[in-house]
């Protein structure tokens, strides 16, 4: 079976995104082999708050990796470049955990990753700390949760 990996930046202060939605101050480490990070994945799965930005910045998913955009006002026929999952989400993810292939990154998202999380779909989460604080922002983890082993 496929895992389903979070893996996220998140500020000291525990904040994947600013107040704005905002990730510029995520920089680039260049000790980081990215190839081989990227290598582990073939299939994405994005909220549509992360997917939108990525629309208006011209990058809708990544080479070589199937997107799966989790939305329910998005349309199918608007988005061709990627599959858009608007209805039985839990048991679609979980079906994508059974094909065979790479793990699945769950990609930015704090939302999806708490709904996926409370559904038992995440096996992973893997945050890298960025040492800035933000203040405010999207939480790592939006609201409380549950015990959760991973």
């Amino acid at each position: 079976m496929r895992r389903i990996r979070y893996s996220v930046a998140m500020s000291l202060d525990g904040y994947i995104a600013g107040p704005n939605g905002e990730h510029d101050w995520i920089r680039m480490d260049p000790d980081i082999d990215f190839n081989a990070m990227f290598s582990q994945y073939d299939t994405l799965l994005i909220g549509r708050g992360t997917y939108e930005p990525m629309v208006e910045a011209g990058r809708v998913g990544m080479s070589g990796m199937k997107a799966y955009v989790i939305s329910t006002t998005l349309r199918q026929d608007d988005h061709p470049q990627v599959t858009i999952v608007n209805e039985s989400v839990n048991e679609r993810v979980a079906a994508l955990r059974e094909e065979a292939g790479k793990d699945i990154w769950l990609f930015g998202g704090g939302i999806l990753f708490q709904s996926l999380l409370d559904a038992g779909l995440v096996d992973d989460v893997e945050v890298a700390i960025i040492p800035i604080i933000l203040g405010g922002g999207i939480r790592l983890v939006p609201s409380a949760l549950n015990h959760t082993k991973l």
